[in-house]
């Protein structure tokens, strides 16, 4: 594979070379794993409208859902050669990668709410974390919502002992990891296009998720239960190759700049929307029974989990996991 990524990239940098003389368009290839009518799909055809807009055509932003180009693990390294512009990967795959400050995001029941987060990703922890990109090849441009996870399986889910000896399929994250084993369960690293089938075929028994994600990828279908946990949070930072955005015009880097900004409050503004309609859509398919958890059960959850912020100090540092809960603890005080 990596050798099918440095043709593409090969292939790419003389696609944007062009003949002498031509005003060829810069072309954006903008690479996902989910579905298109998604909050990052329907984002992604967002700032594609408007960079192709306010650059009067000067950029074409070619865009792949689904897993087209690139599977989760292919995705970045990808992005680090060449082979594609833009990225919108969770904040769970910078880990691997080496900026482990982004798996902060991953902890179980860290972020109280929207607001909480705001604070976050529009404060100044969020820029600092964004910097931390660029000695990895990539500039990060923005905080994409997905929103709030809920867990689905084929048993129901309201006590941490229900999770015990069942295979739930992860993100690559030691944070997940840890989280699902302190529950109990069998965490098992698998790339999002493989989910629906692995749970059809009963390769993993579970999964955790946003709404949106699980309808459009219709796992709803073949889940018996899903329990509205709100226990996590996913989200997208939008990275591009820094060797190829620091290349660019500085007129067209600053209306791909605005181009993002309104890509990115619309995309944000939607995520919820779109959450809400999935959620509602699933309740109304009548596949997968809902299960509410009462405060007692979620408590009860929460203990379990507590030991998780052991292992994220240890990993994303404890400076960072301090200003982040402080941060949060300030958005829930406002």
């Amino acid at each position: 594979m990596r050798k099918f990524i440095v043709t593409a990239a090969a292939i790419a940098a003389l696609a944007l070379v062009g003949p002498a003389g031509a005003q060829s368009p810069i072309v954006i290839k903008f690479s996902h794993v989910v579905a298109p009518d998604t909050p990052k799909g329907k984002a992604t055809e967002k700032f594609k409208e408007l960079a192709e807009k306010y650059t009067g055509g000067k950029v074409k932003v070619e865009h792949y859902p689904n897993s087209q180009l690139y599977k989760d693990k292919e995705e970045l390294e990808a992005l680090q050669l060449g082979a594609v512009q833009m990225l919108a990967p969770s904040n769970s795959k910078f880990g691997p990668i080496g900026v482990k400050e982004f798996e902060v995001f991953d902890l179980p029941f860290v972020l109280p709410d929207k607001k909480a987060l705001r604070r976050v990703t529009d404060g100044p922890l969020g820029k600092r974390m964004l910097k931390l990109l660029d000695s990895k090849g990539m500039v990060g441009l923005a905080y994409w919502d997905n929103g709030f996870k809920e867990m689905s399986a084929n048993k129901p889910l309201r006590n941490p002992e229900d999770f015990k000896g069942l295979k739930f399929r992860i993100q690559s994250s030691k944070i997940l990891e840890a989280q699902f084993r302190a529950l109990g369960a069998i965490p098992q690293v698998m790339a999002f296009s493989e989910v629906y089938q692995a749970l059809q075929t009963g390769v993993v028994d579970g999964q955790e998720n946003t709404p949106s994600n699980m309808y459009t990828q219709k796992m709803h279908e073949v889940q018996k239960y899903t329990t509205l946990s709100d226990h996590g949070y996913i989200g997208y930072v939008v990275v591009t190759n820094k060797k190829f955005w620091d290349g660019l015009p500085a007129d067209i880097r600053g209306q791909l700049e605005k181009a993002m900004a309104e890509a990115t409050a619309y995309g944000n503004d939607l995520a919820e929307s779109e959450n809400n309609d999935a959620l509602a859509e699933m309740k109304k398919s009548g596949k997968t029974q809902f299960i509410e958890l009462t405060q007692a059960q979620k408590a009860a959850w929460r203990k379990v989990v507590q030991p998780v912020y052991d292992d994220a100090a240890a990993r994303v540092g404890k400076n960072t996991l301090e200003e982040f809960e402080k941060t949060v603890q300030g958005a829930a005080t406002n």
